[in-house]
């Protein structure tokens, strides 16, 4: 209860001075063919310090999860189009929230939590940490176990995207059901939904 209490202490603090970073445009052409980046998607545990270029941050996020057409559609389906998957980043900078209409990253803190997403050693050595929350909010028309299968089913859509996004810049990602499920639902302030997975992504350790 007091590890809680001391992260919510610094979420909050921390939104007093919330900066947000507007994203440069993404990038979408090039990157490697399909069959290529299929052909090199893995699962990378060991993760360099070097930080991804704003272009490389923007590129990746809207590889996740962003908008790729007029009609406000993304890059990765969800459950009668209800874009219920919430997309958290975790930076050195502080804790975002991924608004992919406006490709904006809006500050929740300016604390570095990247060590308090997980329980493995390498996940605070990550320059870039993704957490999906399941927004029940956005598919309440839905019964408790449709909302618990459609978020589950949709955020692999979005964690494979980050997989083959990885894979064509040849940067080292993995997907982590084992995360501080309850710290982050502090954190993040979640009322209605679910904390799903995290997946850090940087450049291969050595």
């Amino acid at each position: 209860m007091k590890k809680i209490l001391t992260l919510v202490l610094l979420f909050v603090s921390g939104a007093l001075a919330a900066q947000d970073i507007a994203l440069p445009k993404p990038q979408t052409t090039g990157g490697k063919p399909l069959m290529e980046a299929l052909n090199a998607r893995r699962t990378g545990r060991s993760f360099a310090a070097q930080e991804l270029t704003q272009q490389q941050l923007s590129n990746l996020l809207w590889a996740a999860n962003g908008v790729n057409r007029t009609d406000g559609k993304r890059t990765a389906p969800s459950a009668g189009d209800s874009r219920e998957i919430d997309l958290y980043v975790f930076l050195k900078t502080g804790v975002y929230f991924y608004d992919a209409p406006t490709h904006k990253l809006v500050q929740k803190s300016n604390a570095d939590a990247r060590k308090n997403v997980g329980r493995q050693p390498f996940v605070e050595t990550a320059p870039v940490i993704l957490v999906y929350v399941g927004n029940f909010d956005k598919i309440a028309r839905f019964d408790k176990e449709s909302q618990n299968f459609y978020t589950a089913t949709d955020v692999g859509y979005i964690s494979q995207n980050v997989y083959l996004y990885a894979a064509s810049e040849g940067l080292s990602t993995v997907a982590l059901g084992m995360i501080n499920k309850d710290e982050l639902a502090e954190l993040l302030k979640i009322k209605n939904g679910k904390l799903l997975l995290g997946q850090p992504v940087g450049y291969p350790g050595r």
